[in-house]
C-alpha cells in the first residue's frame, strides 16, 4: 500500500483503508498508513497558515508602499486574514511555534507578491509581529 500518496490525495479514503486494515488485524500496516496521514494533514494545515500569512503580509506591504491606492477592500482582506490565521492556530495550536520558522519565508513572499501587483519594489527589511497581527489600519490614516 502506498500510504503516502493515498495520504496525500484523499485522507478520507486513507482513514477508510486504516479501518480495513485494522478490521483485518494488520496493526503494523495501520500505523504506517496513520503516521502518512498524520503528516499529510500537518503539511496541509501548515500550507495553509503559510498561504493565509503570506497574504496578511502581502497587503500590509502594499498598505505600507501605496497609501494612495489602500481602500476597503484591503481592509477586508487583511482582517480576513487575522482571523483565518487565529482560527486555524485555534485548531492546531502545534503551529504556533512554527510561525517564526515561517515568518521570513513568508515575507519574502509576500514581498515578491505585492511588487508583482503594484509595480513598486518594496523597501522593507520586515514586518513585526505587531503590525502585522495588532496594528489597526484605517482609511482614516490617509
Amino acid at each position: 500500500m502506498n500510504w503516502k500518496e493515498l495520504a496525500i490525495t484523499s485522507p478520507y479514503q486513507t482513514a477508510v483503508q486504516i479501518k480495513n486494515e485494522l478490521t483485518q488485524g494488520h496493526i503494523e500496516e495501520s500505523t504506517l498508513g496513520i503516521e502518512e496521514l498524520i503528516d499529510a494533514l500537518s503539511r496541509s494545515e501548515r500550507r495553509a497558515l503559510r498561504s493565509q500569512l503570506t497574504r496578511l503580509m502581502m497587503h500590509i506591504i502594499k498598505w505600507q508602499i501605496q497609501p494612495q491606492c489602500r481602500s476597503r477592500s484591503w481592509l477586508i482582506t487583511i482582517e480576513g486574514a487575522r482571523i483565518e490565521i487565529e482560527e486555524i492556530l485555534e485548531e492546531e495550536p502545534h503551529l504556533k511555534p512554527q510561525l517564526p520558522q515561517l515568518w521570513d519565508k513568508c515575507f519574502k513572499a509576500a514581498n515578491r507578491l505585492a511588487e508583482k501587483e503594484t509595480g513598486i519594489k518594496p523597501t522593507l527589511s520586515q514586518l513585526t509581529p505587531e503590525a502585522v497581527f495588532q496594528t489597526e489600519y484605517s482609511l482614516e490614516e490617509v
